[in-house]
């Protein structure tokens, strides 16, 4: 049922929209470079951080890199795409788990919770 599951939510548009997004990034250069810097400057932020040197000015350039990346428009239609799908696969989820008083998603492969 699981693998039907699976091959049904990949055969609907909004996966499809969000498979071919994801491509677009992955092969767009401007996309690529700017992912890169993002991570090197997070990664800088984090040890700053963890080390109790990160400064405001600090958080403020991250979340700048942060902001031009997201304004690319190829990665703005991937976040986008990648929104819809969360939102679908949540709607799946609350389905799935609704005649089974369980919450699929979150506690289906827990094995203790309170």
């Amino acid at each position: 049922m699981g693998s039907e599951l699976g091959e049904a939510i990949a055969s609907t548009p909004t996966y499809e929209r969000f498979a071919e997004a994801k491509t677009a990034v992955e092969t767009d250069d401007e996309a690529q470079e700017l992912i890169s810097e993002f991570e090197r400057e997070r990664q800088a932020f984090a040890l700053a951080r963890q080390n109790g040197n990160a400064t405001q000015e600090d958080l403020q350039s991250l979340q700048a890199k942060q902001d031009e990346l997201h304004s690319l428009p190829v990665m703005a239609s991937f976040l986008d795409a990648k929104s819809e799908l969360q939102d679908r696969l949540e709607a799946v989820n609350e389905a799935v788990s609704a005649p089974l008083d369980v919450d699929f998603g979150g506690e289906a492969g827990g094995c203790c919770q309170d």
